[in-house]
């Protein structure tokens, strides 16, 4: 239950950062529904600061490259963890696929994985994945 209220948590804020954004959205209404993802890393306490530094000076970047495009990010505690929850917009599921097919090979962020785990440990534990699919009813759906 409390994961179901985390998730619903994070759906609200990426909505309200939608509506913020409705004058450049209007037209991409007409177009195919976007697919957003969200994802949920256990992060830890003990490292936590390196993980930050990591996804903010090297896996954004790289995510870049292959035109991932993340709408927010978020920190919070669940269940006696600390979770990093971020939400990202994709054209479509192929382009989903590729595009984290194409990141996971890469040679640069392999290297920088392993050099940060050799300094600092293992910074992130268990990953939550979810594809989410506006529905016809939505709210959102005139912004997707």
């Amino acid at each position: 239950m409390a994961m179901e209220f985390l998730r619903r948590t994070a759906l609200t804020f990426a909505a309200a950062l939608v509506f913020a954004n409705v004058p450049q959205l209007a037209a991409a209404s007409e177009q195919q529904p976007a697919v957003h993802q969200l994802r949920i890393y256990e992060i830890f306490d003990n490292n936590k600061q390196a993980f930050h530094e990591r996804f903010r000076d090297h896996a954004m970047r790289i995510m870049a490259k292959y035109d991932f495009k993340i709408v927010a990010q978020w920190e919070t505690r669940h269940e006696g963890r600390t979770e990093f929850v971020y939400l990202l917009q994709w054209p479509d599921r192929a382009t989903l696929t590729d595009r984290w097919a194409k990141f996971m090979a890469d040679q640069e962020w392999a290297a920088i994985k392993k050099r940060t785990a050799a300094q600092h440990g293992q910074l992130v534990g268990n990953i939550e994945d979810r594809v989410l699919t506006v529905q016809d009813y939505s709210p959102t759906q005139v912004f997707q």
